[in-house]
């Protein structure tokens, strides 16, 4: 059976990348374009992995899906969090780790950069 990723991104372009880079991992892959599609996909499909843009429209940004996703009892044990974000300051970075994220990459980030996180956080 396949792992499961959700790719979350309010930019269509940005999930399509995402997309491509991954497809050569062995997860099937699901998508969401805020964050409160983020958080009912996450709850239902119970993924392995999430690929969480920060800055999103809606009541729900980045940090705070990672927030409930890492608080929630049983996909906080299981899903790996990694936020691709614009947002490259320290404090920002910060953020993201309080938010309990897993791995935090820039944008642009390298395609081979992300599948090395990603191979090293799911295995």
């Amino acid at each position: 059976m396949k792992r499961k990723a959700l790719i979350v991104d309010d930019q269509p372009d940005i999930r399509k990348l995402i997309m491509m880079t991954m497809e050569c991992e062995d997860f099937d892959l699901f998508e969401a374009d805020n964050g409160e599609d983020a958080l009912l996909t996450a709850q239902k499909l119970r993924p392995r992995l999430v690929l969480l843009d920060v800055m999103m429209p809606g009541a729900l940004d980045g940090y705070q899906v990672c927030e409930k996703i890492k608080a929630d009892p049983i996909l906080g044990s299981m899903t790996k969090v990694i936020l691709l974000t614009a947002r490259g300051q320290k404090t920002d970075i910060e953020r993201g780790h309080e938010a309990g994220c897993d791995a935090y990459l820039v944008k642009p980030f390298s395609p081979i950069e992300l599948l090395d996180t990603v191979d090293r956080l799911v295995p």
